[in-house]
């Protein structure tokens, strides 16, 4: 039976750093892809994927494991049916910015688009599932111009730079993993006596990873 969640005790995690280009040579078609590249990289690092052929697994944020000097497992990630890899790159990321200040959040996106293959010879309507729409973000902040993870985003958004974000639900929780591009200008908003707020919003870019801790 599934457990219920709710927003409460959510830590929001944003890329502060990347590490130095890890050159891939190979990835495994397997429940969970195994990754043949030199590294130095450790059990429980995360890491965002450059990838070429293997489509999927483009702008991907993965957590890895069975780590060697010659390669490392892409923890949760099943490429079974995925095209096939031709080349690529990996970058460790550090996780260094914290997002403290969201009173609110809301999603959108993330639907599928369904093309229509109907032909002139049946007597149904089919259709095959087309490109994701991208998924966003909406958070209200607390307005301060003096918090870290505010001006990181802002930073961020004014260098139109992807970024990684990693959502933590509790201590030792359920996690969600993804790259995107941040919004916000810290503008102060809200209403007489009220709680001034500044909005800003996550646009995911690649499918987002998940795992159960």
């Amino acid at each position: 039976m599934s457990t219920p969640r709710k927003w409460s005790n959510v830590a929001v995690a944003m890329q502060s750093a990347l590490g130095a280009d890890i050159t891939i040579t190979a990835i495994s078609k397997a429940s969970e892809g195994v990754v043949t590249a030199t590294n130095t990289l450790s059990n429980g690092d995360f890491i965002t994927l450059t990838i070429q052929g293997m489509y999927q697994l483009n702008d991907r944020v993965a957590r890895v494991k069975a780590v060697s000097g010659a390669g490392f497992t892409l923890e949760g990630v099943d490429t079974t049916l995925f095209d096939t890899f031709s080349s690529g790159t990996a970058n460790k990321i550090t996780f260094g910015t914290s997002i403290t200040t969201a009173t609110n959040i809301t999603s959108s996106g993330g639907d599928f688009d369904f093309i229509d293959t109907t032909t002139i010879h049946g007597n149904s309507k089919s259709q095959i599932p087309g490109l994701p729409n991208p998924a966003n973000f909406s958070f209200d902040n607390i307005w301060d111009v003096s918090d870290a993870g505010l001006l990181a985003i802002k930073l961020a958004s004014d260098g139109q730079a992807k970024r990684a974000f990693k959502f933590t639900f509790g201590t030792g929780g359920q996690i969600m993993a993804f790259n995107g591009y941040v919004g916000g200008n810290l503008l102060p908003a809200g209403q007489a006596q009220g709680l001034v707020t500044t909005q800003t919003v996550i646009t995911m870019n690649g499918s987002p990873t998940y795992y159960a801790s």
